[in-house]
């Protein structure tokens, strides 16, 4: 098959084979051998057909680049082969016929069924929204649908028994936290619950709500067509507590709340700083006390869904954590109404509490989505940011390599940004862009506009949505999102511009020349939120994290631990 073209894609590989039971991707290249790009190309189809057609799951899947120019096999790059055109006939007799694995006929791998692409989380939005679903991929929707089936049935047997509950739900980043509150907010069991009010019009369902300002803007963005500019379907908490907490007898319309990062619900503090200006608003409440005081005006029953993620931390006033939760509904209004549904990882919160609690392991989602079959991925990022020892980082990163995902690195910031134009010039869909601290003070000189008047430019819909001939699209490497742009959304790739507010020095990591936070006696670890900040910005992508080290002498250290632990120097 040649330019097979997969589907719902607009990525194509130049030729597919079906030889002795097996499918043999090959990308032909004019050249006398391949770049790191066109290797990392094929064995990205390679790994989707694996993951997403049906017929590649139980059958080899090789991955060919061939430089039409070479001759002869050239070898072997982590799973890619390499070989000249004469050689390709040799190298798939080579293949070592599987019995098991019968003859794979082309109508059977063209069948349109038989392909289904993990969507981004932009994409499924989109797609919930206009379908009404998601398509089906058997991976995401085992991973996510029971936890979807216990929050619905936890939310009618509440409608039923005209009962409050809140519902804690965990994750790993990338498990489908956001996409399972899409989901619950969206969909249409939640329809029969529906309330007569004194008005006379109907309860709404449900609501989702998210403190993640671009998260809400690129949602709002992707959805303005759907009606309403996108905000009739994912709404900020800024805006939710600014309207309820203003006007003490005004009743949410919505049964069902769902709180999306609930672990990083603003404290006390940080909540009346926040809101110090709207009228009618009383301090001295966090964001889950506010929250729970709003389900309580809710007649007859309430559903409060928050959404956990774990060590991303970044903000101020974010560092109090999941015990706000317990807090708020030991101190609200009528306790004994309340009951608390949460995984095993976070039960222990509720330890010794006459608050009624309710341990359910689907609550928990502890499978990677987002990165493909990389789930060594997070287990990678942690061991590079804790300093664990050097061979368990490596190990890890062999094993992602195989997997798929790419980790590389570069000390010229035009070396890295050719490598991701190249190896996505054939996928106009595929969105890569560049990513850095917003704590650096160095990056500026580099090209890499992280400065807080140009951040404060930035529109992130059109970023993270809009196409390459857009002047605002991250694939142009011109403007730069930082960890409180990025966290929450993803890419297929990142370009990570590593700044000198983590720097390696002496064998640990060093945050003494981050800037400093505007009012810092209000951070509690400054050097905490710093190891998170690069905790988002390097899971933000999908395919790959490509790392752009400053030719400075006091990141020299840095970079030589960056590719021990594993990260591939692009080859200049």
């Amino acid at each position: 098959m040649l330019e097979y073209e997969l589907p719902m894609e607009s990525r194509r590989a130049d030729v597919i084979l079906l030889a002795r039971g097996a499918v043999v991707v090959l990308e032909l290249k004019g050249k006398d051998s391949p770049s790191q790009a066109d290797i990392d190309q094929v064995s990205a189809y390679a790994r989707d057909l694996r993951c997403y057609h049906s017929e590649c799951a139980e059958r080899p899947v090789l991955a060919v680049v061939v430089p039409t120019r070479a001759q002869g096999y050239l070898g072997e790059q982590v799973g890619v082969h390499i070989a000249g055109p004469d050689a390709l006939d040799a190298l798939i007799m080579d293949i070592e016929k599987d019995p098991k694995s019968p003859p794979l006929s082309p109508q059977q791998f063209l069948a349109e069924s038989s392909y289904r692409p993990l969507p981004t989380l932009v994409q499924a939005a989109r797609e919930l929204f206009q379908t009404g679903r998601i398509r089906p991929i058997h991976r995401a929707r085992a991973a996510t649908d029971p936890a979807v089936d216990c929050i619905s049935g936890v939310i009618h047997e509440a409608a039923a028994k005209k009962e409050r509950r809140l519902v804690l739900l965990t994750g790993v980043p990338g498990s489908g936290k956001t996409l399972v509150g899409l989901r619950i907010a969206h969909a249409h069991f939640l329809d029969d619950l529906a309330i007569p009010r004194e008005n006379g019009t109907a309860s709404a369902p449900a609501v989702y709500l998210s403190g993640n300002g671009p998260l809400v803007q690129v949602l709002q963005y992707e959805l303005r067509e759907a009606g309403g500019g996108g905000k009739a379907f994912v709404r900020g908490v800024r805006d939710y507590v600014k309207r309820y907490s203003g006007k003490k007898d005004l009743v949410p319309s919505e049964h069902v709340l769902i709180f999306d990062e609930a672990q990083r619900a603003f404290d006390a503090e940080k909540v009346s700083a926040t809101h110090k200006g709207t009228a009618g608003f009383e301090a001295g409440k966090s964001e889950p006390e506010h929250f729970i005081e709003f389900a309580e005006r809710i007649p007859e029953w309430c559903v409060v869904v928050g959404l956990i993620g774990g060590g991303q931390e970044i903000h101020v006033g974010e560092e109090a954590g999941l015990v706000q939760w317990r807090h708020a509904i030991e101190g609200c209004s009528n306790p004994a109404d309340w009951e608390v549904h949460c995984p095993p990882e976070v039960a222990d919160i509720f330890s010794g509490s006459e608050v009624r609690r309710t341990v359910n392991r689907q609550l928990s989602l502890d499978t990677e989505i987002r990165f493909h079959l990389a789930t060594d991925l997070h287990d990678f990022i942690a061991s590079v940011l804790e300093n664990k020892p050097i061979r368990y980082s490596l190990q890890t990163a062999g094993m992602l390599e195989h997997q798929g995902y790419h980790l590389r690195i570069a000390r010229d910031l035009d070396v890295a940004k050719r490598y991701l134009r190249d190896r996505y010039a054939e996928c106009p869909e595929k969105r890569f862009g560049m990513v850095a601290s917003a704590k650096d003070k160095d990056l500026v000189r580099f090209g890499v506009p992280n400065d807080f008047q140009s951040t404060k430019r930035m529109r992130f819909g059109p970023w993270y949505g809009d196409p390459e001939d857009s002047p605002n699209s991250c694939r142009r490497l011109a403007e730069v999102v930082t960890e409180f742009g990025a966290q929450g959304l993803e890419l297929d790739a990142v370009l990570l511009a590593w700044g000198t507010d983590l720097m390696m020095e002496d064998g640990r990591w060093s945050n003494r020349k981050a800037r400093g936070y505007q009012k810092s006696a209000h951070v509690g670890d400054p050097y905490q939120l710093r190891i998170n900040a690069y905790r988002v910005l390097m899971t933000r992508g999908r395919d790959a994290t490509v790392v752009f080290v400053p030719p400075l002498n006091e990141l020299d250290e840095t970079y030589d631990y960056l590719v021990a632990t594993g990260f591939k120097e692009i080859d200049t």
